[in-house]
């Protein structure tokens, strides 16, 4: 019924028309066999052997070494950068001694910023001294802006050592010269505001003696007691700069207050509590700020030591505070006005009920929460050297950790931390269902409201 048909090679070949021959190259229109034509299309799905299986154990093995080898180089860039960093450091160390006062002043504020945005307690514990005789020696033979840099500092090496011996013997070195620049009335004066801040936190770090840190206080009290309004309501003439280091002296004052015994917090109490209130009446901003905040930490001591204690001018000190909270003097800057009303009801809150506003501070995966005038004029003292690398000291350093009891630090790699994060439209979502609330909150809120007409 079926005839069998032979179909040879060339019967399968097949030839243009004329019309369509011109669209292709005369190279591209000869006809490969049908042997290289079959062998093109089926390559791929030829059948399996053991040879094919070898080559594909090799290229499994040659991705993984490749990945390898990716790592390592990884490994050996990191190293790289590492010690290029380090190399770094050590330049800026031998700068310190440079006779250009301008390549001090660049290596000083070179190792400002190392200390202040990674950990470098190995590094630095095997150079102190060098580092201590380069601090001494700027403070001792340079000028102003160098002699603070050169305060600073010692305040990061301190930081970065940590509450020890080795951190005591650089502050036994350089205490006497901050003490030496601060009483002198001759020394510059920006030079004097940088040595009270830097002693107050250095000896809050490295002092090893409770009767030495009443000392310092004593020398801070003899400064900013300077500003006090005196009892027949005359103010003492002081310019603005001096003035800013009496707030300073202050400043570093209340934090030493925060490591006090309670025996020595009644004395500091009965000697100064009734005479802190005449720096409220201070015309410059920041220190009715500093004397406003002190008045709340002392509250607050006094209170731990002495639940049941009694203030005599209670009152009269609450009108004042509660003036400062809903100041609208005109003459005064609204900035000014606007910080101080913020400072001043909180303060005005911690004299009246003993309530503190807490605040959150979050970094990496942790938090930290700032529940007390005690835990905010340390945190502030410390971020004022830190500056933007405090959230990373409170991730790594182990000493500040302690410090703020937040336990030894959490190790977790970029990877698990990228993996907790939320993502942006996470983010998105929480942001817009929060505005959504918000918004109906307001309108509800609104629509309770009640004209009021004339009756």
């Amino acid at each position: 019924m079926f005839q069998r048909v032979s179909i040879s090679n060339t019967c399968c070949s097949f030839r243009l028309p004329i019309h369509q021959r011109s669209l292709f190259p005369q190279k591209e229109r000869k006809r490969k066999s049908d042997t290289e034509d079959w062998r093109g299309q089926q390559g791929n799905v030829q059948p399996f052997s053991d040879e094919d299986s070898s080559i594909e154990t090799l290229s499994h093995c040659s991705s993984l070494s490749e990945r390898t080898s990716a790592a390592e180089e990884a490994g050996e860039t990191e190293e790289m950068a590492q010690e290029d960093f380090q190399y770094k450091l050590k330049v800026y160390i031998d700068s310190t001694v440079d006779k250009s006062a301008k390549t001090r002043q660049g290596a000083l504020d070179g190792l400002k910023t190392a200390m202040a945005t990674k950990i470098l307690y190995e590094f630095i514990s095997e150079r102190r001294m060098t580092i201590t005789d380069s601090i001494e020696r700027c403070l001792k033979k340079g000028k102003g802006v160098e002699q603070c840099a050169a305060a600073s500092l010692a305040c990061l090496l301190c930081i970065q050592l940590g509450s020890g011996i080795e951190s005591e013997e650089v502050f036994k070195t350089l205490k006497p010269i901050f003490k030496t620049i601060l009483n002198d009335g001759a020394a510059n004066i920006q030079a004097r505001q940088a040595c009270a801040t830097s002693l107050g936190l250095c000896t809050l770090v490295a002092e090893d003696d409770i009767m030495d840190v009443y000392a310092t206080m004593e020398c801070f009290e003899s400064l900013f007691t300077h500003s006090y309004v005196r009892e027949d309501g005359s103010r003492p003439s002081v310019n603005p700069q001096t003035t800013q280091l009496h707030t300073n002296a202050l400043l570093s004052w209340a934090l030493l207050l925060t490591i006090c015994t309670g025996s020595h917090i009644r004395a500091i109490v009965q000697k100064h509590l009734a005479k802190l209130p005449r720096l409220l009446e201070n015309d410059d901003v920041n220190m009715r700020i500093a004397a406003g905040e002190t008045i709340a930490l002392l509250f607050e001591l006094i209170r731990d030591v002495d639940p049941e204690f009694d203030y005599d001018d209670w009152e009269q000190l609450c009108e004042q505070l509660n003036a400062l909270a809903t100041d609208c003097n005109k003459h005064r800057a609204k900035t000014d006005k606007r910080k101080q009303r913020s400072v001043f009801r909180d303060v005005l809150k911690a004299v009246e009920e003993g309530d503190f506003q807490s605040e959150t501070i979050r970094f990496a995966t942790e938090r930290m929460v700032i529940d007390s005038w005690v835990k905010k004029r340390t945190y502030d003292a410390f971020r004022e050297f830190v500056g933007s690398g405090m959230n990373y000291h409170l991730q790594a350093n182990e000493f500040i950790r302690d410090v703020f009891e937040l336990g030894p630090p959490m190790l977790i790699d970029s990877a698990a931390l990228k993996a907790m994060k939320s993502s942006r439209l996470e983010r998105h979502l929480y942001n817009a269902a929060a505005f959504k609330a918000r918004t109906k909150a307001r309108n509800k809120f609104r629509d309770k409201r009640v004209d009021v007409g004339e009756f």
